[in-house]
């Protein structure tokens, strides 16, 4: 299969060249409303890296997802300010840069740490945009002035509980539900959630929990519950046995921590491994390598839809932006910023519409206000480099 790669957005240029003046790395701990649990582990506190580039007036934000654990990712918070501090920055300090893919060649030496590279590179975007007075989406291509998007469920303790929380998000108009399953909690739970809703849009992730010489049976009765998709049901290094798995589901199967590279992605759709990828820029290093990810998912005829991680708003405005592209063909994990936080860092926050849509913001940049007063209110620690 021949595959042609685009570089979406690669001739915009400012005509001059942007100095990043001073970078300033927070150190913020967040409480989600509620825990959410994974096969991984349950989250109630979020450490979050966020970084500033500053230029002149102009402030650009990214965000850093990664856990305080090393379950999805073998990336920390800890990690990543490790690498931020000591390796990336220092780098990206020492030069001027004409577009954001001339900044996003600058960290190519340091190997691997795609998350830690997300957010100097959502930040590098952020500014990039402010300073030619467009919002992110313009510079993508997308298309779209509001995105469709469903919500997350994890793990809960028993079977009442889901059902209950599952009622609560289709009140509040999410029209897409996915699911966290694991082994032991699967065909019971998804007998009970359709018998109570027969036509919902239901899709269930697994987080690599499975292994198909032990789980094959389980993993095919999934074909009974008319679910959109199965999320990354085996090993995140074993595109072999997915390959071999989506021979035996009529189920689409979606890859997510799998996809960690647009080279990963070829080889998952050279092997037939998938039918549906998980685009999340943090997970493959940034807005560029989803651009690529998502042009050879358009040529190859792969689905595609926009993955989030308990982001805060600024997180969320970048990934609105992405989910603009045309053929993200299916609802994207962004929900409201009311899901995860009581009170967000951005204003104003992201907000559901009836139609299980959001807005996507069309200011400048991520087109939203970052509250540095409550950034302050949850910051742990601080550094400046100039």
């Amino acid at each position: 299969m021949g595959i042609k790669v685009f570089a979406r957005g690669e001739k915009i240029l400012l005509g001059t060249s942007v100095t990043i003046e001073k970078v300033v790395v927070r150190h913020i701990r967040m409480r989600l409303r509620k825990p959410f649990k994974t096969s991984f582990g349950v989250s109630l506190w979020r450490d979050i890296v966020i970084v500033e580039f500053h230029s002149e007036d102009i402030i650009g934000y990214g965000e850093s997802v990664a856990d305080n654990f090393p379950g999805y990712s073998y990336e920390t918070h800890e990690t990543v300010l490790l690498v931020l501090r000591n390796f990336l920055i220092p780098r990206i300090l020492k030069g001027r840069f004409d577009s954001p893919y001339a900044f996003r060649e600058s960290l190519e030496v340091i190997r691997g740490h795609p998350i830690a590279k997300a957010s100097l590179e959502y930040a590098f975007w952020d500014l990039y945009a402010k300073i030619l007075d467009k919002p992110l989406y313009e510079l993508y291509r997308g298309t779209k002035k509001k995105v469709l998007v469903g919500v997350s469920i994890g793990i809960k303790e028993d079977i009442p509980q889901l059902l209950s929380t599952i009622q609560y998000y289709l009140d509040q108009g999410y029209k897409r539900i996915k699911l966290k399953i694991s082994p032991g909690y699967d065909i019971e739970v998804l007998n009970k959630v359709r018998e109570t809703y027969p036509d919902i849009n239901l899709q269930v992730d697994a987080n690599a929990a499975y292994d198909v010489s032990k789980h094959l049976e389980i993993l095919i009765r999934l074909d009974d519950f008319n679910l959109i998709m199965v999320e990354q049901p085996l090993h995140y290094e074993d595109l072999v046995d997915h390959s071999v798995l989506r021979s035996e589901l009529s189920t689409p199967i979606c890859l997510d921590e799998s996809i960690a590279s647009y080279h990963l992605a070829r080889a998952a759709i050279k092997l037939k491994s998938c039918d549906i990828i998980n685009i999340k820029p943090p997970r493959v290093g940034g807005i560029i390598e989803s651009l690529r990810i998502y042009d050879l998912c358009t040529q190859c005829g792969i689905g595609t839809w926009i993955g989030g991680m308990l982001e805060t708003g600024i997180g969320k405005a970048h990934l609105l932006h992405v989910a603009t592209l045309p053929n993200i063909g299916y609802p994207s994990d962004i929900s409201a910023s009311d899901r995860y936080w009581e009170e967000d860092i951005i204003n104003p926050p992201h907000k559901l519409n009836p139609d299980s849509t959001i807005d996507v913001p069309k200011k400048p940049g991520i087109g939203v206000d970052v509250d540095l007063e409550l950034v302050e209110k949850y910051q742990i620690r601080s550094w400046e480099f100039k």
